[in-house]
This record gives C-alpha cells, structure tokens and sequence, in this order.
C-alpha cells in the first residue's frame, strides 16, 4: 500500500468531490496545540474550559441516583492544587464547531481524518457518537482509543513512507440521522478497479429483510459504483461504505484503504484477491443466525477485534465459516 492511497481515503480529501452523494458533513481544521491536547495522557482528564459553561458530564448520567457521582464540593484550593495547570481551552474552535453543529440541524456524529470514535460511544446515554456541542465531541475523541490509529499509526502499513502522521488534522462533522438503520450498511470492495465484492456492514445480527431484497441491494450498489464512485476515485484498489435508503437511494459514507487494518466482514482477504471474485463478484449478507459474527457480545466490537491470519478470531471465524457451510450442505440436502 502507498501513502497515497491512504491520505485518498481521508475525508477532507474525498468528501468535495462526492458530497452530493454523500451526508451533509463540515470540516474544520483542528490546531495542533488541540492534537497535542487529546493525545496528553500524563496527567488527569480535564475537558477544556467551555465558553458557553456546557459540561458534557451531566448530560451523560443515566440515573438520577448517579448524579451523586459528579457531586464537586466547593472548598478552598490547597497550595499543591493551586500549582496545577488549568484547564486547556480553545474558544475560537470551539466557537466555529458550534455553529458548524447549528448549521447541521443541532445534533452531529463526528470524524478525524479517516476515523470515528467508535469505541467510546459507550460514554453516552444512548450509546451512540451524537453530539451537540464542542464538549461532547471532546469527551469523546479524548475517550478513544481507536484515534490513536490516525493520530500516530496512519502510515504504519505503507511501503513508500517513514511518517506515521499526517501534516495535518481534520475534525469532520457530519449531520446525525436518528432513523439510520444498520443492516442498510454495506462495504464495497474494488480490486484492480473492479468490483469484487459487497458486503453486510453489521455482521453481529442477522437481518431477514435483506434476504429479500438482496437482489435490488445487489443492483442500486452497482449502479452507484459505475455511475459515482468508479471515475472519481483514483486508487486502484479500495473499499467503500454506503448506506441505501428505504426507497433504494444510496448515500456514500465513507472511503478506506485496500489492507488488512480495513475489515473483510463477511469475506477474507485471500477471497478478495482471488480469481475467483474478480471474474464473478460476490454479495454476502448473513443468512442465518448461524452466520452471525462475534461482536459487543464478546466485550469487544467487531471491528477492533484481531482477526489476522493466524489469530485466535482467525480460526474460530473459520471454525464458524466451516460450520454454516456444514449445515447449508444438510438443509439443502434434506
């Protein structure tokens, strides 16, 4: 892989030239003095100072018998305390966001360059990435642990780059959907500029609508791929994400690189790069409850699991994958 089909995949890169297919997003650039501030973990966890005095934390309580929990008695500051640094705070960041965040309708998801904060979505009381102010989005970029990723690994897999940062960062938000539903999520894989395979996105559940209309899924993807995505992507190969509309619209999410840090889902890598899908694509989903992936069950989502070659997932995927065929041979058979 080349640096340059990595920093391809960066939303400030792609979105210009794909935002009338894709969720209505604003991108700001974030200073480094705030890079330097999510990645500083030698000292407690301090929110910045907010300029509008909106605290992210009481908004999290899920109870109010917890609210006990961020009880802060007022009491004079000791000599020790009085020596510690106060606060960071970014108020003309934190001024454009939150009229970045008006502009998009009051509630966003938000993004780094290639990266969405994931893992801490637990930190909500819905436990989803929807924000509504420059504190929230903070709580939960300085909670993950999967920016870490963008903020210092970008380039670990390239052959032809010795940085592992970009020069500089993004912060994207993009307009919060309450009524998106996961298993209308696919991820396309493009190898040598063709189309190899489609993919469920959600792979811990198994769907029983999109064995029904796997076969117009199947068609508004290709489509899509041929007449937007397929002349305005450079890279030879790479996947992309999309979501397709109740009334089979299909919206761009995102782009990724073509490497084992992106996720096969219902495909391996080996599957990818074979004949075999080149000369036929293929459309996976789960069809049964046999097929479901491991996920929040395990503790772990499925997209931070190991499963490289060799792992322990590895195997116990291909255990799965073996089984399913199994009893596909049987009911077919019987």
């Amino acid at each position: 892989m080349k640096e340059e089909e990595v920093n391809r995949c960066q939303i400030q890169e792609w979105y210009p030239r794909f935002k009338s297919t894709s969720m209505k997003t604003i991108i700001h650039e974030l200073p480094e003095s705030f890079i330097e501030y999510l990645l500083d973990d030698s000292g407690p966890f301090l929110l910045p100072l907010s300029i509008s005095n909106n605290d992210a934390l009481p908004n999290r309580i899920h109870k109010p018998e917890d609210e006990q929990d961020y009880i802060i008695s007022e009491h004079q500051p000791s000599d020790d305390e009085s020596d510690q640094t106060p606060p960071p705070s970014f108020p003309e960041l934190e001024s454009q966001i939150n009229l970045s965040i008006k502009t998009l309708g009051g509630a966003i998801f938000p993004k780094l360059n290639w990266s969405s904060p994931k893992d801490s979505a637990w930190i909500s009381s819905d436990s989803s990435l929807k924000c509504t102010s420059f504190t929230e989005i903070t709580l939960l970029l300085k909670s993950s642990d999967s920016l870490v990723h963008d903020l210092c690994h970008a380039y670990d897999s390239c052959s032809d780059c010795n940085i592992h940062r970009p020069a500089r960062f993004f912060l994207a938000l993009r307009r919060w959907y309450p009524d998106l539903h996961p298993e209308r999520e696919f991820r396309i894989f493009i190898h040598n500029h063709i189309l190899v395979g489609i993919s469920q996105r959600e792979v811990t559940t198994y769907y029983p609508i999109l064995t029904e209309e796997k076969h117009g899924l199947e068609k508004v993807i290709q489509d899509f791929y041929t007449d937007k995505v397929s002349m305005g992507f450079e890279s030879e190969s790479y996947t992309f994400d999309v979501y397709v509309r109740k009334d089979m619209k299909v919206k761009l999410l995102d782009f990724n690189p073509w490497c084992e840090s992106t996720l096969p889902l219902l495909f391996t890598w080996a599957e990818l790069e074979s004949d075999q899908l080149i000369s036929e694509p293929e459309f996976r989903i789960v069809e049964s409850q046999c097929g479901v992936r491991p996920g929040l069950k395990t503790a772990v989502p499925y997209d931070y699991l190991d499963t490289s070659e060799g792992s322990g997932w590895d195997q116990f995927l291909r255990n799965a994958d073996e089984e399913l065929r199994r009893q596909t041979r049987s009911a077919g058979g019987g």
